[in-house]
């Protein structure tokens, strides 16, 4: 049988209430593994499964520390011959970052899957226990192997870099837009139907073995009648890097355009992004990015742009290098 690895950090997975009707309102990270794995059914010849209680956090939560130290256990996990696979509960708020965090960092073939929930463990008709049954079954597939770190909820197989939360409280809150789920689980098991084609894991440029921390990097949502006032308060505060989540094409409002040119003046690295959530943002199309020194996001949404930006500033500051890591990865 395969050995899998849990690796619980918390979240609504977790969570308890005390009403079976809350779905909201709860307290995440409530439950510790031993409740998470007494929810499972007998898991037959599928595998035998440790459990291990990382952290117990409500996922809005997460700081670098966290990923840190969750990228280098799993690291330890993967590199053991007696472990065939890691699987980490997680909050679904910030489930697609740590996902796609752990997909640059994290160098192994193993499989790698984050799951979650979007209702308390102690809900009626709560989705936790089937989404970590799903995610064991997806883990323990010789299938499963070299496509990267995962998301399993719903009963759909994600891969990091494309998924992310498009609904505030469905269980089918995971999307990933028109790149589509990576495979499905059905009554036979995990399903996949493409792969990932962009560096990942074993293939990626990064490694946190030897990191402390990551450059601070914010972002900057644009809209209409927007002023400076967020662009000017990351120059003040010195960060290492600016995404501006631009409308449409990653376009920049006219009035910032000049602090972000300012921005880059000062060496903070600058990368457009879009806020619509989907669609490519290509460099030196909206906006002259290699006249000015800019990064294009490509399809990575804000938040994942940002994951990105901070491990590559840990490399370069070159915006040319930079732009090569958000083509590759």
């Amino acid at each position: 049988m395969k050995q899998i690895v849990i690796l619980a950090t918390g979240g609504t997975i977790a969570g308890a209430a005390p009403d079976p009707r809350q779905t909201s309102g709860y307290r995440a990270g409530a439950l510790p593994i031993q409740a998470l794995l007494a929810a499972l059914p007998d898991l037959g010849g599928l595998a035998t499964v440790a459990g291990e209680q990382l952290y117990a956090i409500d996922s809005k939560d997460i700081e670098d520390g966290h990923w840190l130290a969750l990228g280098r256990r799993i690291a330890e996990l993967a590199a053991a011959p007696d472990v065939d696979g890691i699987v980490v509960t997680h909050g679904t708020d910030t489930l697609e970052e740590t996902a796609w965090f752990l997909n640059l960092v994290v160098h192994t073939d193993k499989p790698v899957v984050l799951v979650g929930a979007m209702r308390p463990a102690t809900a009626l008709s709560a989705d936790g226990p089937m989404n970590l049954y799903a995610a064991l079954r997806t883990a323990a597939a010789d299938a499963a192997r070299g496509l990267g770190v995962l998301v399993v909820l719903n009963d759909q197989i994600s891969a990091a870099r494309d998924v992310t939360k498009r609904h505030a409280a469905n269980v089918a809150t995971f999307d990933c837009g028109p790149f589509g789920f990576l495979g499905e689980i059905g009554p036979a098991g995990p399903a996949f139907h493409r792969q990932p084609m962009r560096r990942h894991t074993r293939a990626s440029a990064f490694d946190i073995a030897d990191l402390d921390g990551l450059p601070p990097v914010e972002i900057v949502y644009g809209h209409a009648g927007m002023s400076t006032l967020f662009v000017d308060a990351a120059i003040a505060a010195r960060v290492a890097g600016i995404v501006y989540a631009g409308t449409g094409e990653g376009t920049i409002h006219q009035a910032v355009l000049p602090r972000l040119i300012a921005a880059r003046a000062e060496g903070i690295a600058v990368v457009r992004a879009s806020r619509t959530g989907s669609g490519r943002v290509a460099a030196d199309g909206a906006v002259d990015d290699t006249a000015l020194g800019f990064v294009a996001a490509d399809t990575l949404v804000p938040q994942k742009a940002r994951i990105l930006l901070r491990l590559g500033l840990t490399q370069t500051t070159d915006p040319a290098v930079l732009q090569a890591l958000f083509d590759s990865h």
